[in-house]
């Protein structure tokens, strides 16, 4: 969560939920040009904090994918968590299962 985040969500006192990467969406995160890292990470928080973002729930697998402009993040999600399990950039294989 950047620091933007952090000061909103103490100025509105809202009860967030925790952004967690598993490792290997982590190393994804990494590897992708810095502004689409921020862009992304942007647009999580935005999604933790107020439910808004372009979500859906994917069809062929277990989760939800959040459509950031070219990229896409899948994830999981319960009442306290939001655990990223993919980061990339969207192609015919971004949702194919291994």
């Amino acid at each position: 969560m950047n620091r933007l985040s952090l000061i909103i969500a103490i100025f509105c006192d809202i009860e967030m939920k925790t952004i967690i990467y598993a490792r290997a969406a982590e190393k994804e995160l990494m590897a992708l040009p810095l502004r689409a890292q921020e862009v992304i990470e942007a647009a999580l928080d935005v999604y933790v904090m107020t439910g808004q973002g372009d979500i859906k729930r994917m069809k062929s697998r277990p989760g939800y994918r959040l459509r950031v402009g070219d990229y896409r993040v899948v994830f999981h999600e319960d009442l306290t968590t939001v655990l990223a399990v993919y980061f990339g950039r969207r192609n015919e294989a971004t949702y194919r299962s291994n």
